[in-house]
């Protein structure tokens, strides 16, 4: 076994590393960049090297300085994580010819499933079924467009080295298809250097569906299982599952045996995941194979058994795989959600800031346990927009689907994060949807389910406003005097004392008034109700609320003026406004084109001068890893372009002025 190894990755996966790398006694060394100083992978390794600045092309990328890192501190070998260089032939090769272990596939099998097209072109010959389509090297647009129609709408257009969902476009019509085409081979360039891309069948209601597949050194291969990763947005999965549900015993055969075969084409070695996309009758075809470990691998780790990091060190090392196929057994269902920062009701529109608050549900790390949380930040940390949206992943497990589900919901119910936007009541509407919970999947689950899922109502006004209240008196006896004149309740010898909290809900104001009667008890008025009201709070976070006949347990978390509420049904966030601070305070000016998010400017789709209409696209900006539209606000005429292409603009920066 190794006594030492570089971890070439950043986040959750260069956590999950170092702790299963520690176990087994081995050392390790973080590499990060600028942005990454304080980073949680960082202090979770022995040793941590600087190699550049904060984008990935000046540091992550930067395999020449990862692997001059890797020899100056002695490390025998170099874990890539998922993302980032652990597909990358070029990386591998040059760590077996500097005689460093990369953890990994040989670059052979890299280059091979690397390419979508050329993997197509393999699985042919090894009778693995394809989805009709077009994989040659001809990347002339017309031509794409004639095998598009020939191949017949809607058909798929994926970058050829991609991954992740980028570089890929539904088309629907000939007439959408050479804007598709454009964006597709931007973005792929962008991402991967690569522009080229395929086309195929874009089949109605598929499931995904992948298979683990490892292999050896001595010539061994075995399959531990599927994951069903169906539910997705923008190509990029929400929810994963295993094992997939409604699979049959003798169709899970079938498609492990053929991933199987896959893997041995090409001479396969360590953890693989051979992708599949499945018709809803059973029938599948070969998609891709990612030659890296993937993101939802925790969910095969808790129906196996396995550490599948320590099956990748340990084959790495020479020897051979730890169980052989006739040994592996699975137990129970497993479900991942993929916490991001995102905004779901804003089109997912990834979200930057601080973790001000960062509280997980109790877990079992690395171990089998109900739920587990595998998280690369800590609360205080920042989202950044250099890297992916994702927070965390939450895994639970239970001993069949219904009992996982209801762990799930549980475990999202417990997530508290504070600071910026997350998916997190996203994933819990969407694990509760019909669809989901009666196991009718499909990657379309989230469009057919978008009138449950998007723009919901959080906690009732009168919960979250009690709620505000709670905190607000909970602070205030916390920080009184002891004599009675430093008292904040508002006592009166005779009648009641009423006091009037100012309340905003987004955009909304509310007026709450809370009455203190002479004779005991409160009632407390919101929206022109009057309630009973009560309280109990063990501190300024917990609070037991009693409005009328309804007792509501809610979690409060404040910064300045935003007070966060969390409870069983919901969440929301209400400002409690000090009117005299902001006194004199004017409206802000509506109609104004500005970058919903910090990234760079890809393109202008308007020029000064121009007369557009609400709606219309304006700009292209991109930010973490993906592009995204803005349109304009309203009607009217761009009278300047504020920024260049390719400039990097801050978050609420104004990108063109619009006159009436």
């Amino acid at each position: 076994m190794f006594k030492k190894i570089l971890i070439a990755n950043r986040g959750e996966i260069a956590c999950r590393v170092a702790a299963t790398a520690r176990r087994l006694g081995i050392q390790t060394v973080a590499v990060y960049s600028e942005a990454d100083a304080n980073a949680q992978h960082v202090k979770a390794c022995d040793e941590a090297v600087l190699i550049g600045g904060p984008a990935p092309r000046d540091s992550y990328l930067q395999w020449e300085r990862i692997l001059a890192a890797a020899k100056a501190t002695g490390a025998e070998a170099v874990h890539p994580g998922y993302g980032f260089l652990s597909e990358n032939e070029a990386f591998a090769q040059a760590c077996a010819d500097a005689g460093v272990v990369f953890i990994g596939p040989p670059p052979s099998a890299i280059q091979a499933m690397g390419l979508k097209a050329e993997s197509k072109r393999l699985m042919e010959a090894a009778k693995v079924p394809l989805v009709p389509g077009y994989h040659g090297a001809d990347q002339d647009p017309a031509l794409l467009k004639r095998e598009a129609d020939r191949i017949g709408y809607p058909v798929l257009i994926k970058a050829s080295a991609g991954g992740g969902g980028k570089g890929m476009r539904a088309v629907f019509s000939a007439d959408e298809f050479d804007a598709a085409l454009a964006s597709c081979k931007r973005e792929a360039i962008n991402s991967f250097g690569d522009d080229a891309v395929l086309i195929e069948r874009y089949v109605q209601r598929p499931r995904h569906i992948e298979i683990q597949v490892f292999g050896d050194t001595h010539g061994d291969c075995v399959y531990l299982f599927e994951r069903d990763c169906s539910v997705q947005r923008r190509h990029q999965k929400v929810l994963e599952e295993a094992p997939a549900p409604g699979m049959t015993p003798e169709r899970r055969a079938q498609m492990g045996e053929a991933a199987v075969a896959a893997a041995k084409a090409v001479g396969y070695v360590g953890a693989g995941t051979v992708e599949f996309i499945a018709e809803q009758d059973g029938r599948f075809y070969f998609m891709e194979m990612n030659t890296r470990l993937q993101v939802e691998h925790p969910v095969t780790e808790a129906i196996t058994g396995q550490d599948l990091v320590e099956w990748q060190l340990r084959v790495a090392a020479g020897q051979p795989l730890p169980l052989k196929q006739s040994e592996l057994r699975m137990h129970g269902h497993a479900i991942e959600a993929r916490i991001c920062a995102e905004n779901p009701d804003g089109g997912f529109l990834p979200a930057t800031g601080s973790l001000d608050v960062a509280r997980w549900p109790d877990h079992v790390a690395f171990e089998r346990g109900n739920t587990r949380i595998d998280a690369g930040v800590r609360e205080g940390d920042a989202i950044s927009p250099f890297y992916d949206s994702m927070i965390a992943k939450l895994i639970v497990w239970g001993e069949d689907r219904a009992q996982a589900l209801a762990r799930l919901d549980a475990a999202l119910r417990d997530t508290h994060i504070v600071g910026l936007h997350t998916n997190v009541a996203f994933l819990r509407r969407c694990a509760a949807t019909a669809s989901f919970s009666g196991a009718d999947l499909d990657t379309g689950l989230i469009e057919r389910e978008k009138a449950v899922l998007f723009d919901q109502p959080g906690l009732p006004l009168r919960v979250s406003a009690a709620a505000v209240v709670a905190h607000t008196l909970a602070v205030e006896a916390a920080t009184q005097g002891a004599d009675p004149w430093s008292a904040r309740d508002g006592f009166r010898l005779f009648g009641a004392a009423t006091r009037r909290f100012d309340l905003a809900a987004g955009d909304t104001h509310h007026e709450v008034l809370l009455a203190r009667h002479h004779r005991g008890g409160m009632t407390l008025t919101v929206a022109g109700e009057a309630i009973d009201f009560a309280v109990q709070s063990s501190d300024a976070e917990t609070h037991e609320l009693f409005l009328g006949t309804d007792r509501i347990r809610v979690k409060t978390y404040a910064q300045g003026e935003r007070v966060a509420v969390f409870a069983a049904n919901g969440s929301a966030v209400l400002t409690e406004v000090d009117v005299i601070a902001h006194a004199g305070e004017g409206g802000t000016e509506g109609g104004r084109l500005t970058a919903p998010m910090p990234g760079k400017l890809i393109a202008f789709l308007a020029q000064a001068g121009d007369t557009v209409t609400k709606g219309q696209p304006l700009a292209v900006m991109e930010a973490m890893k993906m592009e995204h539209t803005i349109s304009s606000p309203r009607d009217g005429t761009v009278a300047e372009l504020l920024f260049a292409v390719g400039d990097q603009v801050s978050d609420g920066a104004e990108l063109l002025k619009l006159e009436a």
